[in-house]
């Protein structure tokens, strides 16, 4: 087995290891860990039976998990530089896949998927599609080559490739921007968690939350967050996969749910035909229809400095629509419409699917977990697993989407308002669930209830009466979700920040103890700063999660493959791509989200990636052909990159 030192001799050297027996070490403490863990679990169901308040069973998920992962930080504590930076490059592929899938699978995966396709039907399925179908790209255009150059950041590999500190500074700025945007989505997750699960305030269980997020990255920085990640990703499908199973065995006596699904689905389209024909519906409809024109003429009226009062009506106005027409998701998500709604739908559609896709192939967070390995051809093998390990629970989502939609449809909706079940109004008093009998009937229509997609997930268990026990289990997985990404997030941050800017253009003669210290201290106050801005409730997980990956995949996305592939690229094509795809992305996201611009094309803000990475190979490659080649030094880079058996004068092997 080799390992390959960076270019700079950067510290991608390390110490011999038994592969095949830490292999089995692993193999044999997961093991005993995922039993111990099915053990608890069947525990603590035991307990409920015999009279145990679901408060203490709560509580009792959390200490046990988020203590768990804190012994693993305690554990794995470290101030050696290259395990600290990059687990001391010896994560088997299948373990690394594990924690990628763990780190790739957030709050948004767990929490949003589900949601967003109960609410959204076949147009969800471009989530599915884009970020299963990115690490295709992962697998053929980066992971292995990145790891070939090895090293410690993204901004270390444009730094080297481009020559000089420009497009290193270029690359800081885009990581921080778009994992900060992606972290604040966790740690809002947690706050969710946290705040309906423990009765938490929800500005105080985004910062407990965080207490658990720091645990597991501040002491032993990538070793500590891939051992954690691997036993999180347990948790996690577990979490995830546990109450459809039950659900599909008590709806259709089948406990697999990726094959009956379907003749669900069928029952979930005769159902809709006799809600959206009820004439309380109907009613209840209309006089939200009303109540949105009153709502848009009193915008019309309002003076332009009343933005709180706008944003207030705003709201409103937005939730009038949505409960003023027929959602019929399951169903051909162009039939019904005009040709031009049609071809906008397929528009986003397929603009989406393409910035979820490239966005996943340039997640910083992500493509650091490749540096992990101790080979090239685990790196690739990593990404293969990886994808193994997400399908498991992609392959689910759909199911459980139409499953809790089923029961909401039989159970809930046409029964009385008065004797709505308990998960109604305990979500409901954190704002996640809204009731509004509009027409005075008594009876709950379903354009009177609207429930955030953030919910479904959490909420299965209680929809489907499911012992709590269940429910603490998801909020376990859930908050190993979002505990995860976020580790991962952070000290991606914090690494570009103490790595690429303190110590490649600060100070270069800084010891490895100062360079860890840094990055710990970065990590904390990034932290606190995306606590605060979570705590502001700023929008849906999953919209924040598109966000991020529109910014990741404009800002990375043509500079690497282009760096890779192309050895014409140079130092100002890239600076010039970057900034140009970066801008024209923020530019386009902010203008439509914050400011009402006008559609391009009819593309959606959460897919403003199709014209940032656009415009990112335009600059890249305009640039570079307008401006002098690079070196040979550079191009010599580039080889080295991409033959993995072409030997480096400055690379030290150790076989």
């Amino acid at each position: 087995m080799g390992w390959i030192a960076p270019p700079d001799g950067g510290g991608g050297k390390v110490s011999r290891y038994d592969s095949r027996a830490f292999f089995r070490s692993l193999s044999r403490y997961y093991g005993f860990y995922t039993g111990g863990f099915v053990a608890f679990i069947i525990l603590l169901a035991m307990a409920e039976q015999f009279g145990l308040p679901n408060a203490w069973i709560g509580y009792a998920f959390l200490v046990a998990t988020i203590g768990l992962y804190a012994g693993i930080g305690i554990l794995s504590r470290t101030a050696d530089i290259v395990e600290y930076y990059v687990a001391g490059r010896k994560v088997p592929a299948l373990f690394n896949g594990m924690a990628t899938g763990s780190d790739w699978m957030s709050a948004a995966s767990f929490i949003g998927m589900a949601g967003t396709l109960y609410l959204t039907g076949y147009d969800g399925l471009a989530f599915v599609m884009g970020w299963t179908g990115g690490y295709v790209l992962v697998a053929l255009l980066l992971a292995p080559y990145l790891r070939k150059f090895g090293q410690f950041t993204v901004p270390d590999f444009l730094g080297a490739r481009y020559g000089g500190n420009l497009a290193r500074t270029v690359g800081v700025f885009a990581v921080v921007l778009t994992s900060f945007t992606y972290v604040v989505a966790q740690i809002y997750g947690v706050g969710l968690i946290t705040s309906r699960f423990l009765g938490l305030e929800f500005g105080l269980g985004v910062f407990v939350g965080l207490g658990g997020i720091l645990l597991c990255s501040f002491l032993g920085g990538m070793r500590a967050v891939t051992w954690t990640q691997v036993a999180q990703y347990i948790i996690l499908i577990i979490a995830y996969v546990v109450p459809v199973l039950m659900l599909s065995q008590r709806i259709t006596d089948v406990p697999v749910p990726q094959l009956v699904y379907g003749a669900v689905l069928e029952k979930v389209s005769e159902r809709e035909e006799v809600i959206f024909h009820d004439p309380a519906q109907l009613q209840a409809q209309a006089l939200y229809r009303q109540q949105a024109a009153g709502l848009e003429a009193q915008l019309a009226a309002l003076p332009p400095d009343k933005t709180v009062e706008k944003g207030r009506l705003q709201q409103q106005l937005a939730n009038a629509r949505v409960r003023a027409k027929d959602p019929v998701p399951h169903a051909e998500p162009f039939a019904g419409a005009d040709e031009t709604a049609r071809q906008h739908a397929r528009t986003n559609f397929l603009a989406l699917t393409l910035c979820l896709m490239l966005g996943t192939a340039a997640l910083p967070h992500v493509l650091i977990r490749f540096y992990t390995t101790p080979s090239v051809k685990e790196a690739r093998q990593s990404a293969f697993w990886a994808l193994v390990f997400i399908t498991l629970l992609y392959f689910t989502a759909p199911a459980l989407a139409v499953l809790v939609k089923y029961e909401v449809y039989t159970e809930l909706i046409g029964s009385s308002i008065v004797d709505l079940p308990g998960w109604v109004t305990a979500w409901g008093q954190i704002g996640l669930v809204r009731i509004e009998d509009i027409n005075g009937d008594g009876i709950l229509q379903l354009a009177e209830f609207l429930i955030d997609p953030d919910v479904i997930v959490l909420a299965t268990p209680e929809i489907a009466g499911l012992p709590y026990v269940v429910s603490g289990l998801v909020a376990a997985g859930g908050l190993a979700a979002a505990l995860s990404t976020a580790d991962g997030l952070l000290l991606t941050i914090a690494n570009a920040l103490s790595h690429d800017v303190y110590y490649k253009m600060i100070n270069q003669s800084a010891s490895t103890n100062r360079r860890v210290v840094i990055s710990k201290v970065l990590l904390l106050g990034v932290a606190l700063a995306a606590a605060y801005v979570a705590s502001r409730k700023p929008d849906h997980i999953l919209y924040m999660v598109a966000w991020a990956f529109s910014l990741a995949a404009s800002a990375f996305f043509p500079a690497l493959t282009l760096g890779i592939f192309w050895k014409r690229a140079n130092q100002w094509g890239a600076v010039a791509g970057m900034t140009a795809g970066l801008g024209l992305c923020l530019y386009y996201l902010i203008g439509v989200r914050f400011y009402g611009m006008e559609l391009w094309f009819g593309v959606r803000d959460i897919a403003a990636g199709v014209f940032g990475v656009s415009a990112g190979f335009v600059g890249v490659v305009l640039v570079s052909l307008l401006t002098p080649p690079p070196p040979r030094e550079t191009q010599a880079l580039v080889e080295y990159c991409r033959y993995p058996n072409l030997a480096r004068k400055n690379a030290e092997t150790v076989d």
